[in-house]
């Protein structure tokens, strides 16, 4: 069986989502390696940010921060911290995200979570705290690519960076942490790799 027909033979009569909202948030979305020049807007900005606001994390602690970068000074900082294709790649996107975990989220539990009698006490721990709040941040990029495909976008996470260069760049005061650098925007024609193979369902699910 092809790539293309694993892909398509997926029962979709047993999914609450339309046909059509399938295939643009998972189905027929792709990673973007190329933009066109359109802007995008601090207004769509704030609407996927208002999805991605509603994702799960642990104890509601919402560790992801988001840094837009747009002008030209700020791509220039940016850059030299990037590997091989991705420099080039940023310096064209119109729109690319610093996207960190803030390692002192725990500080806004007593408002986001007031269900936890003693928030502080949970993380005495440094390495537990750092490691809630990169794992939730992550968890809550995943969603952000969710959303930015839902604004009709397309999305170009990139792990090919110098985190150690990107956070003494853009957070030295340590308390943030950078998970993964994002280009965002309206995919160019020759945006798209030849997808990948997928693995089935029976490579992945395990019953017991």
């Amino acid at each position: 069986m092809t790539t293309t027909e694993t892909l398509t033979e997926t029962p979709t009569d047993l999914l609450v989502l339309s046909s059509k909202a399938q295939d643009l948030l998972f189905r027929s979305a792709r990673t973007a390696n190329s933009f066109t020049d359109e802007e995008i807007g601090e207004d769509q900005l704030r609407a996927i940010y208002g999805l991605v606001r509603w994702a799960p994390t642990c104890f509601n602690a919402q560790p992801l921060r988001i840094v837009a970068v747009r002008g030209e000074a700020a791509r220039d900082r940016l850059v030299p911290h990037l590997f091989g294709a991705n420099q080039a790649k940023t310096r064209r996107a119109p729109l690319t995200l610093l996207l960190a975990a803030d390692r002192g989220f725990d500080e806004h539990l007593p408002r986001v979570a007031p269900f936890l009698t003693d928030p502080q006490a949970l993380f005495v721990d440094p390495a537990y705290r750092e490691a809630t709040a990169d794992y939730n941040a992550i968890l809550q990029v995943g969603y952000l690519i969710i959303a930015i495909r839902a604004a009709g976008l397309a999305a170009g996470p990139m792990a090919g960076y110098d985190a150690g260069g990107v956070d003494a760049e853009f957070f030295p005061d340590g308390r943030h942490h950078t998970v993964l650098v994002m280009n965002v925007g309206v995919p160019a024609p020759d945006a798209w790799f030849e997808r990948s193979p997928r693995l089935d369902f029976d490579e992945v699910v395990t019953t017991i």
